[in-house]
């Protein structure tokens, strides 16, 4: 049997072993190197106080014991679970954490028991060690994602539900592969079997009642339930009773997407599990490390590209007649507006030619995805130096001087146009409860392909789910997302 078609249970333990000989490799290489780099290739001894019965130690000795209890911590936190690998910040967060809680003990022990560790050594080795597993495991990621892509190391999924649920929650797992859910069939309420899920291509496996049959026709390892309006509490319980235990899976769906991190907490109340979703609100605390983050970021940004700066203004100013800067009122936290700087990557009728633009695209019926938002491919108002600056997102380095100025926001929802802000739905103006951003999910999730009702989820999610390590993550991906070919949203 080759690798590609190993059973779930089978391609799980064996990317969980890869994780843990990389991850042995990786400390050998940080506890042995850092010792070596601090002490030299010599033999050093652990100091010990006078009155300590403890017999001296080599930190040969030690570095290895080292090792063993880090490799044991990561285990103990369970960081290889197939639950956090290929998506989510919760692998890297057990791997700080768990690194920290053993540097913590270890200082506590040798203030107990009165052992004189080099300091240094410690200093060096847990940033190190915790930057060096990050990578490694950032690394198999990456190659864990191009196999997802491709239906390998991923569940087999059976949704059961009613059709519309169905065909919600596999929209959103066939949007994220690197979430590791490959849906190979569904349950619903009709069963007509040989058919597919309204608007997808999901074949329909039976009814709700032929959930085991489903499992084996299309050898599928988890079930998800979508909703629970033709299964009873008692037919969940069965359901669950009989997946063989750590080789199929029982996951529940609801419906609420784009609802994640600190807002969910699953609370047991007289043996129902409830699951509370906390309103999203934004204290004091938060506002200002985001703040501090944008400030900080922003003036060391605008600091080490001057030079940037310098040469595009110089080559916008000889390439074509106009300013240097294009300024554009847009709508900001609150719904307070406020003028967004670019670089001038149009020619200088542009607003002009937009209305012609429109309207000849219109009358041949060309439609351009984003019934909001105008997006055109090889838009001829855009001027040759401009489309250099499109392709990598160059065009939006002055709105830095708009996050120094407290107006923008390195993370944030898309700066709308006052004329988009009046086309929104109701919903739509809870994106204003933060300061629109350079960047966003939507600039990492398919920038100007998305189509405005992506456009506004991705929007919403970040809204409602914001946290600082979200931040840094977006902004990561953004300086990958603007190396590659592609033009900045307008």
């Amino acid at each position: 049997m080759t690798e590609t078609h190993l059973p779930t249970s089978n391609w799980r333990r064996a990317y969980a072993l890869r994780l843990w000989i990389s991850d042995l490799l990786v400390l050998v290489w940080v506890a042995y190197g850092t010792q070596i780099a601090w002490f030299g290739a010599g033999e050093a001894q652990i100091a010990m106080r006078d009155d300590s019965r403890i017999t001296d130690i080599s930190y040969w000795v030690f570095s290895g014991a080292l090792v063993v209890f880090w490799m044991w911590s990561l285990s103990f936190i369970d960081s290889r679970s197939y639950r956090v690998i290929g998506t989510g910040n919760t692998e890297y967060v057990r791997i700080i954490d768990a690194s920290f809680r053993l540097f913590g003990l270890i200082a506590i022990l040798a203030f107990l028991l009165r052992v004189d560790l080099a300091r240094g050594y410690l200093l060096i080795s847990l940033p190190v060690g915790i930057l060096v597993l990050t990578l490694e495991r950032w690394l198999w990621r990456q190659w864990l994602n191009a196999q997802r892509s491709m239906g390998r190391y991923a569940a087999r999924v059976l949704l059961v539900g009613s059709e519309t649920s169905v065909a919600q929650i596999a929209r959103e797992l066939q949007r994220n592969t690197s979430a590791g859910y490959q849906v190979v069939g569904a349950c619903v309420p009709s069963g007509k079997v040989a058919s597919t899920v309204p608007d997808t291509a999901i074949p329909v496996m039976g009814s709700v009642d032929a959930i085991e049959r489903a499992m084996f026709a299309t050898n599928a390892d988890t079930i998800a339930v979508t909703s629970t309006d033709e299964l009873p509490p008692s037919k969940v319980k069965q359901i669950s009773w009989n997946l063989q235990a750590g080789r199929q899976h029982l996951v529940l769906a609801p419906s609420i997407v784009d609802i994640a991190g600190p807002r969910l907490h699953t609370r047991p109340v007289a043996g129902l599990p409830l699951i509370h979703v906390e309103t999203p609100r934004f204290s004091r605390g938060q506002l200002f490390l985001k703040r501090t983050l944008d400030v900080s970021a922003s003036a060391v940004g605008v600091v080490l590209l001057s030079p940037i700066f310098a040469f595009l203004a110089m080559s916008i100013r000889l390439s074509s007649e106009g300013p240097v800067f294009f300024r554009q009122i847009r709508i900001g936290r609150s719904g307070r507006e406020f003028t967004m700087l670019k670089f001038r990557s149009m020619v200088t009728n542009a607003e002009e030619l937009l209305e012609s633009l429109q309207r000849e695209r219109h009358e041949q019926g060309i439609d351009s995805g984003n019934e909001v938002l105008f997006k055109m491919k090889n838009d001829p108002r855009v001027t040759p130096i401009g489309r250099i600056m499109r392709k990598y997102s160059l065009d939006e380095l002055p709105q830095l001087f708009n996050v120094l100025g407290g107006s923008m926001s390195l993370v944030g929802p898309r700066p709308p146009l006052p004329q988009e802000v009046e086309q929104y739905a109701t919903h739509v103006h809870r994106r204003f409860l933060v300061k629109p951003g350079i960047t966003g999910l939507w600039q990492v999730s398919g920038r100007s392909t998305l189509s405005w009702e992506d456009t506004v989820r991705l929007d919403l999610s970040y809204v409602e789910n914001w946290t600082m390590l979200g931040d840094l993550a977006i902004l990561a991906k953004t300086a990958k997302a603007a190396l590659a070919p592609g033009e900045s949203a307008h």
